[in-house]
């Protein structure tokens, strides 16, 4: 019974978080996101058993069929979801909670050569956005939203949102007002000076040239003694 409750929030999940399901058995047959979670379900137990070579070898044909690789090891919680899914790696350690999202082209890599962990750890409702890696024995807080395309090398706390390479905390929610705190972020703020000195420098260098317009035509010799010195 609580295999059944287990995969009947999965089918629950792809509802939520995608618009384009219509029915139950469309989830079923035609969504390589549920199909890789389900041969997940059973290579994890037969790694849990230490049966060797076949819970390798079932995510082998999963990633073969899906396009998606989840190692046997990887702990996956209740309502996990990926969309579309092409190109998703999912680590021996890693850990992801409850209600959790993954777009294609993410990863949940790596660093260490040693046996220990060396993944991430996903909380509740995390959603990973495409082509997003997370990389090292980090751990991303609940409710975090990580930009497509950011690389997260450190931790995040709860309710933020990251984005960026590296990626960088941009903004945090308070889950119980509802409100939002837009954090600095340094480095647009030295790209909109560098903007603001390029401005300045622009209007310095017009008027100087407006200077030396007005000069020229007001003594027409300055001219051959500028394309003198030329």
């Amino acid at each position: 019974m609580r295999l059944i409750r287990s995969i009947r929030a999965d089918i629950r999940a792809v509802f939520e978080h995608d618009p384009a399901a219509r029915n139950v058995w469309e989830v079923i047959f035609v969504y390589p996101g549920f199909h890789a979670r389900q041969c997940h379900r059973v290579a994890h137990t037969l790694w849990n058993w230490r049966i060797p070579f076949l819970p390798r070898l079932v995510s082998h044909v999963s990633r073969f069929i899906t396009g998606i690789e989840i190692h046997p090891g990887a702990e996956i919680g209740e309502g996990f979801f990926i969309d579309h899914g092409m190109g998703v790696v999912i680590g021996e350690t890693s850990e992801i909670k409850d209600n959790v999202a993954l777009y294609q082209g993410v990863t949940l890599g790596g660093t260490s050569l040693q046996k220990k962990k060396r993944h991430p750890t996903l909380g509740n409702n995390v959603v990973v956005g495409a082509g997003a890696k997370l990389i090292g024995a980090i751990t991303i807080g609940d409710n975090v939203k990580v930009g497509a395309s950011s690389v997260v090398i450190s931790s995040v706390p709860h309710n933020a949102t990251v984005v960026g390479v590296p990626g960088r905390v941009v903004e945090i929610r308070n889950p119980d007002t509802d409100t939002v705190e837009r954090l600095p972020d340094p480095v647009w703020e030295k790209l909109e000076n560098l903007e603001k000195r390029m401005v300045d420098l622009e209007k310095r260098l017009g008027a100087v040239q407006t200077v030396d317009e007005a000069a020229i035509t007001a003594d027409p010799s300055l001219s051959e003694t500028t394309d003198e010195s030329i």
